[in-house]
């Protein structure tokens, strides 16, 4: 563990950084390079996770960037973990599901109990095993590399899975899946689609997430954020939406809600930038 620049420090940089609509808050503690996932289980903190190449375990960071726990997670191992929801009762998810190239097969969600109650140094995982039932082909062409995934959320006893199309020509085009939020093994459902943009940066969605009272979703990508209010069905998009460039250009990769309408955020360090957790609040 180490020591991090005080929360007024950091205020006064922000004065001094242009960070658009974001402010930082803190700064992630350096061990963690990678972010591609955060959800608020308490207050004043939050619980990340690293995506492929890194540890199968989840890290508690207080609002000041402290860095307070860590849970090795048994059972689950990190092939390329991209997005962290939880439910009402606590439990958190782990969305193991990234999939730069569309060839895996072995795509699934990890669900753990909520790590809040955990007194030891691990958790015990149990497996949401899923497919996509339009992917066919697992060495597709670069026209058909749609069935990457950095996004999650949970709702009504589903989990829903937003796509990072990674076509070339790029198509802007995400897809909306959901599978039950219980241990087994599904063929996820397409419930919809969500047209981004055709700017590939900041048009691919990097993460997701649903306010307390389960009436706003925001989606993120590496500089933008939509928000979907006044919807019914499974298909959110279908609802209110609202486009807002938050002015930033780094590598976001996370986002939750810690009241209705208040929101984290955090970027990636990549060449001296990032590695900020910064917060929103939602007009």
């Amino acid at each position: 563990m180490k020591k991090y620049l005080g929360l007024s420090y950091l205020l006064l940089l922000v004065g001094c950084s242009n960070y658009g609509q974001l402010k930082v808050i803190a700064n992630i503690p350096e061990e963690f390079k990678e972010v591609s996932g955060l959800v608020s289980t308490a207050q004043n903190s939050v619980w990340l996770i690293e995506d492929k190449g890194n540890k199968d375990e989840l890290y508690k960071i207080d609002s000041k960037g402290n860095w307070l726990k860590t849970l090795k997670v048994k059972n689950g191992k990190n092939h390329d973990w991209e997005d962290l929801s939880k439910d009402k009762a606590g439990n958190v998810y782990i969305g193991d599901f990234g999939n730069n190239s569309s060839d895996r097969d072995d795509l699934e969600i990890l669900k753990v109990p909520n790590p809040d109650n955990e007194k030891g140094d691990d958790i015990e995982a149990e497996k949401i095993e899923f497919s996509y039932p339009e992917q066919t082909d697992f060495s597709p062409k670069k026209k058909e590399l749609l069935y990457d995934a950095e996004s999650l959320f949970y709702w009504k006893n589903s989990l829903y899975i937003i796509t990072k199309n990674r076509a070339k020509p790029f198509t802007g085009e995400a897809l909306i899946y959901k599978v039950p939020a219980t241990k087994g093994k599904y063929k996820a459902e397409l419930v919809g689609s969500f047209m981004a943009g055709t700017d590939e940066r900041t048009s691919r969605i990097t993460s997701a997430a649903i306010s307390p009272d389960e009436k706003t979703i925001v989606l993120i990508s590496n500089g933008m954020l939509w928000s979907f209010t006044n919807f019914k069905a499974d298909n959110f998009t279908q609802g209110t939406v609202k486009t807002i460039d938050l002015g930033v250009r780094t590598q976001l990769e996370s986002v939750c809600f810690i009241t209705n309408n208040t929101l984290y955020l955090a970027d990636e360090y990549h060449k001296k930038t990032g590695g900020n957790l910064y917060i929103y609040t939602l007009n």
